[in-house]
Formats: C-alpha cells, structure tokens, sequence
C-alpha cells in the first residue's frame, strides 16, 4: 500500500507538469520548452499581437485555490478586460476531474508587442477564459528557467503591478532557489516597493528559510517601514517559531512605531506568552503611545485574558493617558465584568 503511495504521488506531479490547462474561448497551441537558447523562457514567451502563454510549475505546500468563488462555489476566471473577472464555468467538456489539490500551480502572461503586460498564478485546474485570443501552452519549463525569467520581469518592470505579480509566482515555486531570490528582492537596492511585496511573501510562502531572512531584517535593517513589513510578514508565517522575532521587536527596537505594531500583531496571536509581553510594554516601555498601542492590544485578546489585566491597569497604572485608554477598552468589551468595574469606579 505504502509503494503504491507514493508511486501514486510521483505520477501525479509529474502529471501536473504536463495537464493540459482547463482553457476555454481560445486559439490553443502546445509547444515544447526548448533549451536552446541556454533553456531562456525570454526568447520563447514572445508575440506581437496579444497572446496568453502559460506553464506548471511545482508549488509551496499550501493552499493553491486561486479560482474565483461565488456564493461558495468555485467558477472560473475571465483573463482578459481591464481587470479579470469571474465567470460561471468550472471545467472544460471532457476534462480532467480533480479528486485533490494538484501540487503544481500555472503561471500565466500575457504578452503583446513582444512584452509582457500581465502576469498571473491560477490553480491548475481553475477555468480559465481567454478572450478569444491565442492561448500558448508550453511544457516541461524547469523550474530555474521559470525562476530566472520571473527575476528578469522584475527588474525590467520595476514597482509595478507586472512585478508585484511576478514576485508572487516566485513565492510560491516550490524550488529552494526562489527563496535566495526574494531575499535578494528584500535588499535595500531593489527599492522600497519591491523590497515590501518580496517580505510580504517571505513570510506567507517561503517557511523556516523566510522566517530566517525576516529575522535577519528586523535585526539589521535601518528602515523603520521596512522593519514594520517584517514584523507583519512573521505574523502571517506559520512557522512555529515566527512569533520569537516579534516578541524581541516588541521589547528592543529601537522606533515606537514598529514596537507599537508587534504589539498589535502578538495581541492577535493571543496565549499567556503574549499577554505576558503585552503586558510588560504596558509596565516598561518608555513611551506613551507605545503602552496606549499594548492596552488596545490587550483589549484584542480572548476575553477572560483580556478584561482583568484591563482592570488592573485602569485601577493602578501610574500613566493617565493609559488608565483612560483601558477604561475605554473596557467600556467598549461590553463585558459584565467590565461594566460593573466602571460603575463602581464612577460611584466613588
């Protein structure tokens, strides 16, 4: 059983590589990669008038549910109008019925006057229509030639939505290279926006290594909005982990602000340990709005944490301006707890 496992594993990647796209409305070709002219995706997604071409690639563990959904039902995506949009078909006639998640993801561009204007990431069996126009499928492209051609767009795009789609697909390659690249995004000469969207998916797709670099950031990096970036791409990783650098940021960066931010982030983790540091940013830090940012979030916390640690702030802490911002949390909990301290409080 385990042997048929796995050979069932194998067949199906391999399978995912070279599936026909579910493509609807469009003049359909299927070409070969070539590897000649050095295995370069530049010189073969070339056209003059508008063309759609596309490829699988292998994907990140995760969920690769990119169609479009209505009403809890999955339909499809219209590729082609100032934006895309969804429509009602779920598959082509004859097609494939998928039983589980495929663990390849399709890289689309469309390209028109030999550039390309749009670049996109569906799953590999969500509908797609194409507008009429013509649809190049081309197979078996290595993942490091797709990884090298995506970097290029990048560069040549600069901050633009051409670029921010192509650091997405990079993100979500399975290939460790695709790791080494958004780090090389997340650097200083690559520029602010660039730099942003590269942590961004760090810290969603790229696991232990993404952790790594994002840590690595907020030690060093002297951008305080940069560092802000991080502290919110750890707190959307799932990595165990992940919540250690924020909790330091919460105790030692050297800006109020992102002190004040991974504040917010740990209060939406909730667990003792973020109470617990929420709770000393509020005793410690040296900076009002930093210990007004913890009270709120503390007031984010499940409420049997949350509503007695208020009430000891607003009947002890030193600082006014945070009393009155754990008296108004209170108030806006709507807790009988809560309510009841406030009565006794105005009743002496």
């Amino acid at each position: 059983m385990r042997t048929l496992a796995v050979l069932f594993a194998i067949s199906a990647a391999a399978f995912a590589q070279d599936e026909r796209p579910v493509v609807t409305n469009a003049r359909f070709e299927t070409r070969a990669f070539s590897s000649t002219p050095a295995g370069d995706l530049a010189a073969q997604i070339r056209a003059g008038s508008a063309t759609w071409f596309g490829y699988a690639v292998k994907s990140v563990p995760g969920d690769r549910s990119s169609c479009g959904w209505n009403q809890g039902t999955q339909h499809g995506w219209r590729l082609e109008g100032e934006s895309s949009a969804i429509f009602s078909g779920t598959s082509s006639p004859g097609g494939p019925v998928h039983l589980e998640a495929s663990p390849a993801i399709d890289v689309l561009f469309r390209v028109e006057n030999n550039t390309v204007q749009k670049v996109g990431v569906y799953s590999t069996n969500c509908s797609l229509d194409a507008g009429g126009l013509p649809f190049v499928w081309i197979t078996d492209v290595p993942a490091k030639a797709s990884l090298t051609y995506l970097q290029t767009l990048v560069s040549a795009s600069g901050a633009d939505h051409t670029s921010y789609s192509a650091i997405l697909a990079i993100s979500m390659h399975e290939d460790t290279q695709a790791s080494g690249i958004l780090e090389q995004l997340a650097r200083p000469a690559a520029g602010q926006r660039i730099r942003e969207k590269a942590i961004f998916w760090l810290g969603a797709n790229r696991g232990a290594r993404g952790v790594a670099v994002l840590k690595n950031i907020l030690e060093i990096d002297p951008s305080e909005q940069i560092r802000d970036k991080a502290v919110f791409a750890l707190s959307i990783s799932k990595q165990p982990d992940a919540l250690d650098p924020i909790f330091r940021a919460a105790h030692n960066d050297s800006s109020p602000h992102v002190r004040a931010q991974a504040l917010f982030w740990l209060g939406q983790k909730a667990g003792e340990r973020a109470a617990a540091a929420i709770v000393g940013a509020i005793e410690n830090d040296p900076d009002t709005e930093v210990k007004k940012k913890a009270v709120f979030a503390l007031s984010q916390l499940p409420k049997d944490e949350a509503i007695p640690k208020l009430i000891e702030i607003a009947s002890n802490q030193r600082n006014r301006e945070v009393r009155q911002q754990a008296f108004f949390w209170l108030g806006q909990s709507g807790d009988p707890r809560a309510l009841a301290f406030i009565e006794q409080t105005l009743m002496r």
